[in-house]
């Protein structure tokens, strides 16, 4: 059975409310009596209950951060950003994937709330404007991440994905590609809709370019790879000459299944360009253009708000921060000849 505070307190021969100021506040407490108390929580091994003396605070020392795919490293990324910047005011980041679930992201949030986070760091699946009202009615401090948002209850932290997806597509019309696709889903997925949103704009202005539609079930390698299959066995005639893949894993994907078999070529036959310019991108076995996104940045600054917000939920103004994404040309889109 472990020690209480009592014990340590009978054992240091001081009373209970020494031995908490000497856990919480020592200096409050002589130079002498310090080194009782913790000569007898030595001899006795005992460890402060953090998590209760949380709870009798009303906050824990945890932010929840909610991912679409833990197995996404732009995500990845983001959470080491928001976990640095949440070491320096002595806080930890509790990850929760939803996988693009909104069951399992509901239980998230539940746990949380059980939890008494400090906060929650929220990168939702599809329409999350219930979740969100529940979160907001429960006044648990919340910034919206890798999701712009126009909710003034809500602070958000995102990159403009219309205008990265217009950059990808303009460079690939600009390497003279004119069939173009775009290659990820699901479409209620608003990283996905925007970034589509954003090459069609791209296409528009481009008289003799089309822009087909392929849609996937998730943004996966696998996804990718299917894609990749199925275009490789169209003719000629009907099988696009570039592709914009929503994320760097899918594009993976088509990169494997287009330029690891067959008789097609990665640029030659294809271009592709992906999105989020993880580090894979760069190392690819043929390196892949890609957009940029300041991913540990947006983990980070998504922190700041927070924080800032659960230190006066009364008179912060909810800030809306939209990072400009960055086109990073590789080979993957050598211009065509």
């Amino acid at each position: 059975m472990g020690m209480s505070v009592r014990d340590v307190a009978t054992r240091a021969g001081v009373s209970v409310g020494t031995v908490s100021n000497v856990l919480n506040r020592p200096d409050k407490v002589s130079p002498h009596t310090v080194d009782k108390v913790r000569a007898a929580i030595d001899e006795l091994g005992f460890v402060r209950n953090d998590a209760a003396r949380q709870l009798r605070a009303g906050r824990s020392l945890s932010i929840g951060l909610i991912v679409l795919d833990v197995s996404n490293p732009f995500f990845t990324d983001v959470a080491r950003g928001a976990e640095d910047r949440a070491a320096e005011d002595g806080l930890t980041v509790l990850l929760g994937n939803s996988d693009e679930n909104e069951d399992r992201e509901a239980a998230y949030l539940d746990l949380f709330e059980k939890q008494r986070v400090h906060g929650v760091l929220f990168s939702p699946v599809g329409d999350a404007q219930s979740r969100l009202d529940a979160l907001h009615r429960r006044g648990i401090p919340t910034v919206l991440v890798d999701r712009p948002t126009t909710d003034e209850r809500f602070s958000s932290v995102a990159v403009d994905d219309v205008a990265g997806g217009y950059l990808a597509a303009r460079h690939l019309l600009d390497t003279g590609r004119r069939r173009l696709a775009f290659v990820g889903g699901p479409r209620d997925l608003h990283q996905v809709a925007d970034r589509l949103a954003g090459a069609t704009n791209a296409v528009d202005e481009t008289a003799d370019a089309t822009l087909e539609y392929i849609a996937t079930d998730a943004l996966t390698v696998l996804q990718g790879r299917q894609v990749g299959e199925a275009i490789r066995e169209r003719d000629a005639v009907e099988r696009p000459d570039a592709l914009f893949a929503a994320n760097d894993l899918v594009a993976m994907g088509l990169l494997q299944a287009l330029s690891m078999v067959g008789p097609l070529t990665v640029p030659g036959d294809v271009a592709i360009v992906g999105y989020d310019d993880i580090d894979f991108a760069s190392a690819a076995v043929v390196p892949l253009t890609s957009i940029r996104q300041p991913s540990a940045l947006i983990g980070s600054t998504a922190v700041d708000l927070l924080l800032r917000e659960a230190e006066a939920p009364d008179e912060f103004e909810r800030q809306h921060v939209v990072f400009q994404p960055e086109l990073v040309v590789r080979d993957s889109t050598a211009p065509k000849v």
